[in-house]
This record gives C-alpha cells, sequence and structure tokens, in this order.
C-alpha cells in the first residue's frame, strides 16, 4: 500500500571533509589513600599520552605518539575489535612499513617525478581544505546555531495533516459492494477486514493502517482517504493497481514535528553545509577564476546553474 517509505524531515549530507578524531584515551580504576578515595564503581581517565613523547627510532628517525595517532585513524577500522595495545602495535607496524618504503622511493628518485609531486600538491592541498573546514566551519558551529536553526526549518515547514484509516482490500468489485452492504446493515469493519481483506498485514489488525500523511499511498486510495470525514467509510469501492478497497477513517490530525534530539545530527550538517558553501562562494567571488576550455566551462556553467 505505501507508495514510499515514511519521508524524514531532514536528510543526512555527505560533504567532502574529515574530521580528525583524537586518539581516545584507556580508562583505568586507581586505587587511592582513603581520605581521597573516589565513589565506588568510578574510574579515573589515565593521562593522555604526551604527543612529543618518542616510543621509536626508525634508521635513527624517531617515532612519536602524535606519529602513532595519525597512523592509528588509518587501521581503527580494519582492527577495531583488536585490544587497544595491540590497535597501537598496528598503527606503528604501518608507521614503519610507510617510512621505510617511502625512504627507499626516495632513494630511487621517485620524489622528484612530475606525476608525483603534482599528486602531492594536490594531496596537500586537500588536507589544507579539511583542516580549514574542521577548524573555521565544523569547530565553531554551537549548540545555540544548531537549535535556533531547528527552530526556523519548523517555522518554516507548512503543516502536514495526518489520516489514521482501516482498508478491506479484495480482488472484485463485487466482493467490494458485498462488504459495502454489510457495512450499511450494520456490519463490524474490524470484524469484515479480518475476513475478507486479501492484504497479509491486515488479516489480524482489523485492517489497520496507521496514521499516514500524504504521498505515502497510491494517489487514489490517498485522494478517498483525505476526502472522508472521521468515522466514515467508503460508499463507493475505491480501485487501485492492489484491487478494490473499502476505506474508514478514524482520525485526523496535524503530524508531529520531530523531536530536536532526533535530528540535531541532521541539523548539525545542515549548518555546517550552509557555512561550508557560503565560504566557498565568498571565495569564489573573491577569485579570478577563468576556465579557457569551451567544453569544460559549459559543464561547469551547467553545474552552477544547476546547484542554484
Amino acid at each position: 500500500m505505501l507508495s514510499s517509505s515514511r519521508r524524514a524531515a531532514f536528510a543526512k549530507l555527505a560533504l567532502p571533509f574529515s574530521l580528525f578524531a583524537a586518539l581516545t584515551a584507556s580508562v583505568a580504576a586507581q586505587e587511592t589513600a582513603p581520605a581521597e578515595q573516589p565513589a565506588a564503581g568510578a574510574v579515573t581517565p589515565a593521562p593522555a599520552p604526551d604527543p612529543a613523547k618518542v616510543v621509536a627510532t626508525i634508521d635513527g628517525k624517531p617515532v612519536t605518539e602524535a606519529d602513532l595517532a595519525l597512523a592509528q585513524q588509518s587501521v581503527d577500522q580494519q582492527y577495531a575489535q583488536l585490544p587497544p595495545e595491540q590497535r597501537r602495535a598496528a598503527a606503528f607496524m604501518a608507521v614503519m612499513e610507510i617510512r621505510l618504503l617511502a625512504d627507499k622511493a626516495v632513494a630511487e628518485g621517485l620524489d622528484k617525478d612530475a606525476d608525483f609531486q603534482r599528486r602531492m600538491a594536490f594531496l596537500q592541498q586537500r588536507a589544507l581544505h579539511s583542516e580549514l573546514i574542521d577548524k573555521d566551519v565544523g569547530a565553531k558551529i554551537t549548540d545555540e546555531e544548531v537549535r535556533a536553526r531547528y527552530d526556523k526549518q519548523m517555522a518554516d515547514t507548512p503543516p502536514v495533516n495526518e489520516v489514521k484509516a482501516r482498508h478491506i482490500l479484495v480482488k472484485t468489485k463485487e466482493e467490494a459492494e458485498a462488504i459495502i452492504k454489510q457495512l450499511d446493515g450494520g456490519g463490524d469493519f474490524q470484524k469484515l477486514a479480518n475476513e475478507h481483506t486479501t492484504d497479509p498485514s491486515g488479516k489480524t489488525s482489523g485492517g489497520d493502517l496507521g496514521y499516514f500523511a500524504p504521498g505515502q499511498m497510491v494517489p487514489e486510495f490517498e485522494t478517498a482517504a483525505f476526502a472522508l470525514e472521521i468515522g466514515k467509510y467508503t460508499a463507493i469501492p475505491v480501485q487501485s493497481q492492489f484491487g478494490w478497497h473499502i476505506i474508514l477513517v478514524e482520525d485526523k490530525r496535524a503530524q508531529q514535528p520531530p523531536a530536536f534530539d532526533s535530528v540535531k545530527d541532521q541539523i548539525r550538517n545542515l549548518v555546517f553545509r550552509e557555512k561550508y558553501f557560503a565560504m566557498v562562494s565568498d571565495l569564489r567571488k573573491a577569485a579570478k577564476v577563468d576556465v579557457s576550455d569551451p567544453e569544460l566551462k559549459k559543464a561547469v556553467d551547467a553545474m552552477d546553474a544547476a546547484s542554484k
């Protein structure tokens, strides 16, 4: 019966950025003198490791805690099930392999290759792009901004009415008309639904469909349901691609907006997206960008027009 799943109020947005997570320190309970005893069951966080601390050397070059933290980000997904110390060891192995092979590449002169240098320049620019939006966009979004954006979204969203209905679905118009005659004679809708509906989910629920909003049902069904008054059923069977329906409307109400806590992450992404594209727009206006290739310019102009 549903033509589409319930539409979420806010869609999550994928954006080209990476948020560098800090290395989470493990926690361990520590015994203290009785006068300083923490509450029962409490744990005391271990101090965060000094990022400058040297933990190893490779050909005389130091490996620091900061190096391990960076590497651990790349191995965390692969080794997420490992204990922390094993993840740390895997991070060191990654650092060691990268450095040894990188040194060999330099010895062979690969760092002088033009393609490599272009790729390195691009990777540096991409890393700086991520660092900038992390620090100048993501880190500056406040809880107050997110709440204000939610309130604005709610105020700008037109109210949507919902209908609570039951239905009886049968294969032919004649069957539907016979059931309507029984209803006209005082028949119980739920009992008749359990006896006659071909909708599997309705055979034990009296044809209950719950609440639904516009766009969730096939058009013929939706039009008939929203036109009915509360407590009324369709006097004429309604045909759809599924068969013939008798519809009973039990209630109508305004759709409840999503609670702030359930959508705050999506709202934060929305705020992030707006700030990000505002920054890009301002920088583009201030920059001198000249696309000399005609075909590329045509495609870029089309993309710009489509995004407005």
